[in-house]
């Protein structure tokens, strides 16, 4: 009897700890970072049957040292309106182009915490959140260079591509839609 009774005690520790890490209404798919708010009667919505291959455009800074990137933040709001309805983009389908005033963002905290007199880059959780989703994560080669940034600066995950401008192009070409900062 004591057997079942700890395997029961376990059981309910394990349901505990997996809805506790579970998605919740708010944010279903990049937990903690751009929240949503469930409209039941909206008319428009995600299509399941849509393949959503989408580009950001990021390129301006955030508001003040120590905040995240609203354009981050709208990449996961978008993340979690789709996942609302059931809709999850494959993997390297949703790409986030870095560049302009928004370059330092891809620092990784040392070089953040060096560049700005300490303190951890506050863009990194929700790179990470972002990548475990499947986004691509790139930056503007042309843009690192105009900062001073070298690529052993960047954070993790981050791909370094040869312009903003050619990747911009060539992925709406590809059929890529564009959301603009």
């Amino acid at each position: 009897m004591p057997r079942i009774l700890l395997l029961a005690a376990s059981l309910i520790v394990c349901i505990s700890e997996a809805s506790a890490t579970a998605a919740d209404d708010r944010h279903p798919v990049v937990q903690n970072f751009g929240a949503i708010t469930k409209v039941p009667d909206a008319k428009e919505r995600p299509d399941p049957s849509l393949r959503y291959r989408v580009l950001f455009d990021i390129s301006k800074g955030a508001p003040a040292t120590g905040g995240v990137n609203p354009g981050l933040e709208k990449v996961a709001r978008f993340l979690n309106l789709l996942g609302g309805d059931g809709v999850r983009p494959r993997p390297g389908d949703v790409v986030v182009v870095i560049h302009g005033p928004a370059t330092s963002l891809v620092l990784s905290d040392a070089a953040y915490a060096q560049r700005n007199k300490g303190g951890h880059n506050p863009n990194l959780p929700l790179i990470a959140a972002l990548r475990s989703a499947g986004v691509s994560m790139r930056v503007c080669s042309q843009a690192l260079l105009g900062n001073r940034i070298a690529s052993a600066e960047l954070a993790d995950g981050i791909e370094v591509d040869v312009s903003a401008m050619t990747t911009l192009a060539t992925l709406q070409l590809r059929g890529w839609a564009l959301i603009p900062d």
